[in-house]
C-alpha cells in the first residue's frame, strides 16, 4: 500500500492530481503538503479536504527543513509526487529570490528528508517500495526555432528565465540524488497546462476573465510565440502512469501535441465565449491588445512524447478544441454559481 505525498496539492495541477488519484486502490494515505501561497487554495479540494478518509493536509513550507522531515516520518511516506513550485515567469523576473529558495532549496529539503527516511536503502529500492517523482517543465530546455524538432528527453537544458533556471537546478539535484545515493527518482517535463482550478495569472484564465468583463486582452509582442497545450487531466494521468510504472532514473516528456501561437489561442477563446455567452454581444476579438514583450520570452516550445507513449501506453485524451471548450464551460459555471450565491 502507498502512503503518497503530493507537494503543492492545493494549487492548480496538484488539486487536479489529488482529485484524479485519491481513490486509486493502491493508496492508503494521501498527504497534501502545501504552504498555501497566493496560488494555493483549499477550496480547490472541496469535497476532499476534511472529508475523504485517506486525505491528510499539512500546511508546511518546503523551506522549513525540519517540518518537511517531520511530515515524511510522521506519515511514513513511501511515494512522493513533487509539484510544489513558484511557477509564474513574470513573477520570477521581478522577484527571483522566491524561486531560488522554494524551487531549489525546497527540493533539497525534500530530497534530504526522503534520504533520511530510507528512500535510498537497498531493500526499499530492490522491492520498489518507494518512488520520488519530480514534476518539471519544458521551459528548462529554453526556446525552439520555428522549424526545430520538438524537445526530447535528451535535449540540452538552456533555461532563459529565473523560473526555468530554478526548475533546471532542482531537476539536476534530483538526478544527482539518484546517481549518488540511489534514490529511485523519475523526472517528468510537461508542456503548458490548462483546465479547471488554474490561478488567474496564467494566459487562459486571464483571457477568459478579460473577455467576460469586456476589458482589453493583453497579448505579449506579436502574439506569435508558440506553446504546446496539455489538458491538466491528461497530465495527471501521465504522472500516475509514471509513478506506478515508470523506471527509476528515467525522464519522460509529457506533451499535449497541440502547438498553437498565443494569438491563435486567444482568438479561439474569444470565439468560444462569443458562442457560449451570446448575451455579451460578440466581437470579443476586438478586445485583443498587443503589449510590450516580456524579457527573455521563449519563442516556441514543443514536446516529443513518443517515449511515454511507447513505454507506458499514455496518450492525451483531449484535443485542444474539446479541452478548451470544457475549460471555458467550467469557468462560466463557476462564475454563474458565484453570482447565484451573491444574490441570496
Amino acid at each position: 500500500m502507498m502512503n503518497l505525498l503530493v507537494t503543492g496539492g492545493a494549487g492548480f495541477i496538484g488539486s487536479n492530481l489529488i482529485r484524479q488519484v485519491i481513490d486509486q486502490p493502491g493508496i492508503s494515505k494521501l498527504v497534501n503538503l502545501d504552504c498555501l501561497t497566493y496560488a494555493g487554495h483549499l477550496e480547490n479540494l472541496d469535497g476532499i479536504h476534511g472529508v475523504h478518509p485517506c486525505y491528510v493536509f499539512e500546511q508546511v513550507d518546503l523551506r522549513d527543513k525540519a517540518e518537511v522531515l517531520r511530515v515524511i516520518r510522521q506519515h511514513d511516506i513511501t511515494h512522493v509526487m513533487h509539484l510544489a513550485a513558484e511557477s509564474h515567469v513574470d513573477r520570477s523576473i521581478t522577484s527571483p529570490g522566491d524561486f531560488i529558495t522554494t524551487n531549489i532549496n525546497g527540493t533539497f529539503h525534500l530530497l534530504e528528508a526522503c534520504r533520511a527516511h530510507g528512500f535510498c536503502s537497498a531493500f526499499s529500492i530492490q522491492h520498489q517500495l518507494v518512488r520520488f517523482l519530480q514534476v518539471s517543465t519544458d521551459e528548462v530546455f529554453g526556446s525552439l526555432g520555428s522549424h526545430d524538432p520538438a524537445f526530447t528527453e535528451t535535449s540540452s537544458y538552456a533555461p532563459n528565465s529565473p523560473y526555468s533556471a530554478s526548475k533546471a537546478a532542482s531537476d539536476m539535484l534530483v538526478r544527482s540524488y539518484h546517481q549518488t545515493y540511489g534514490l529511485p527518482a523519475i523526472i517528468t517535463r510537461c508542456s503548458n497546462n490548462y483546465g479547471p482550478y488554474q490561478f488567474p495569472e496564467k494566459l487562459i484564465p486571464v483571457v477568459i476573465q478579460k473577455v467576460l468583463s469586456r476589458q482589453s486582452i493583453p497579448v505579449y509582442g506579436d502574439g506569435l510565440n508558440v506553446r504546446d497545450w496539455l489538458h491538466v487531466g491528461d497530465h495527471c494521468q501521465a504522472l500516475w502512469n509514471v509513478l506506478t510504472s515508470g523506471k527509476a532514473g528515467e525522464t519522460y516528456n509529457i506533451g499535449g501535441e497541440n502547438e498553437l501561437t498565443n494569438l491563435h489561442l486567444v482568438q479561439m477563446i474569444c470565439d468560444l465565449i462569443d458562442e457560449l455567452k451570446p448575451e455579451l454581444g460578440g466581437h470579443s476579438r476586438s478586445l485583443i491588445t498587443f503589449v510590450a514583450d516580456r524579457p527573455g520570452h521563449d519563442r516556441r516550445y514543443a514536446m516529443d512524447a513518443a517515449k511515454i507513449r511507447a513505454e507506458l501506453g499514455w496518450a492525451p485524451a483531449h484535443t485542444l478544441a474539446s479541452g478548451l471548450r470544457e475549460t471555458i464551460a467550467w469557468y462560466l459555471g463557476r462564475q454563474a454559481a458565484a453570482a447565484s450565491v451573491g444574490r441570496r
